[in-house]
């Protein structure tokens, strides 16, 4: 698992570049994968919405366009200049009354319990120190009986495919990544953790072995993404 210590450190490095390295490195499809995310959450109408892992805010800001304005998003992130470049974004738009980004660890969730409608994390459970402390936390502050997590992060894409995208995450995109950001070393750690991270099939597993139920796992682009879906 990772080191929640160095995850924060290397995440602040990379603050100021985060948003622009994800736009090139992915082709712009992470636009995409956001969209297939806010669609699934909409479908529940939350009232209260927290978008764990927020980094520079960008789900909680999809949310707000996408869910009528007197729904509540928190945006919720343990890397301070990654919060503040979500705030500036806030700032700059001159909008998104509702939404609102605080400091929080995900091992530690600083919510009551059953106290949010839907949980998201987008790409952030990966960089977990302990995943199964994460999501018993997000169990813990969803309301029951109908609080729902949405779990959209990378996955281990179709077997033909594989070689190819392991030489591009591993090989291509720290390079590339080090041009746009300087930080070549954070986009080796990336492409570790993908490859280490469990399929479609592993990851429902652990979601169900937390409590959870009516898990489900959508495949997106080939398979290097999924959108997993859970009750509590």
């Amino acid at each position: 698992m990772p080191d929640s210590t160095a995850v924060n450190t290397m995440f602040a490095r990379i603050a100021r570049r985060y948003d622009l390295a994800n736009r090139l490195l992915s082709g712009g499809v992470d636009r995409w994968w956001r969209r297939r995310l806010v669609a699934a959450v909409r479908e529940i109408h939350p009232q209260t919405v927290l978008d764990l892992a927020t980094g520079s805010g960008d789900v909680a800001f999809a949310l707000g366009r996408s869910l009528p304005s007197d729904v509540a998003i928190i945006g919720l992130d343990f890397c301070r200049p990654m919060l503040e470049e979500a705030e500036a974004k806030k700032r700059r738009s001159g909008g998104f009354a509702n939404v609102s980004f605080r400091p929080g660890d995900g091992l530690s969730l600083p919510l009551g319990d059953g106290s949010v409608d839907a949980v998201t994390i987008a790409f952030g459970l990966r960089n977990m120190a302990d995943r199964r402390r994460a999501l018993s936390e997000i169990r813990r502050v969803l309301r029951r009986p109908h609080g729902r997590l949405f779990v959209l992060e990378f996955s281990q894409p179709a077997s033909w495919f594989r070689p190819v995208y392991y030489f591009y995450i591993q090989r291509v995109l720290p390079r590339l990544a080090g041009l746009v950001t300087g930080d070549r070393a954070a986009y080796e750690y990336l492409g570790r953790t993908i490859g280490e991270f469990p399929d479609r099939a592993g990851l429902s597993a652990e979601i169900r072995g937390c409590g959870f139920s009516a898990v489900t796992a959508t495949k997106m682009s080939l398979g290097i993404v999924a959108l997993h879906t859970a009750a509590v």
